[in-house]
């Protein structure tokens, strides 16, 4: 799953949500470094890795894709979902996303000293073009793409992705509505588990 999901994902600890979205920059047992909460979001975003790659939903998704944009079509169905879960976000939580979002930067700001550098590297451009909420739109996802396809060299035109995401609107919408259902029960209960380890 892309940023937004792991970060939906993660409970109303703002500890344990910073640790799952930084959870990328830190390798192998890294994470022992740093305080139970921010490695309860580190260990419970691998574990949402781990499920959604082997998920047959997911697979569905990415099947789709892979002809065209090789082992990146997960990378590509992660952005994907995200905007499926940005655009119905009101069936997700009571909390505008705008405001979501904004109290979200703030938690970055105010857990800064512990981020990876790469994050605090990406931070201002994430704040200032509001990329959460730029999920919504498809406009926002083909942005997203852009900056990706640029991040791998144009490597498999990444940014041309919005196109398949025009032509099988319907079908990925279905298929991250199934799959994130399953996906929040999954992460409810590793947090459990996690947290009374």
């Amino acid at each position: 799953m892309n940023y937004l999901a792991h970060i939906y994902l993660s409970g109303n600890d703002n500890t344990v949500t910073v640790g799952n979205f930084m959870a990328d920059g830190i390798k192998g047992k890294d994470y022992l470094e740093y305080s139970k909460a921010i490695q309860i979001g580190i260990l419970l975003h691998r574990e949402i890795d781990t499920f959604t790659d082997a998920h047959p939903v997911v697979r569905l998704s990415t099947k789709r894709l892979h002809k065209k944009y090789s082992h990146y079509s997960g990378i590509i169905v992660d952005i994907l979902y995200d905007h499926f879960l940005a655009k119905n976000w009101k069936h997700y939580c009571d909390i505008p996303l705008e405001d979501y979002t904004v109290e979200f930067y703030d938690m970055l700001d105010d857990h800064y000293d512990i981020l990876p550098t790469r994050i605090k590297k990406m931070m201002p451009y994430m704040i200032a073009d509001n990329w959460l909420l730029s999920y919504a739109s498809i406009a926002g996802i083909s942005k997203v793409l852009d900056g990706m396809n640029r991040r791998t060299n144009n490597k498999v035109k990444m940014d041309q992705a919005v196109f398949e995401l025009e032509a099988f609107y319907n079908e990925f919408e279905q298929e991250f509505t199934a799959f994130f259902e399953e996906l929040i029960t999954f992460s409810q209960h590793k947090l459990k588990q996690l947290t009374s380890l």
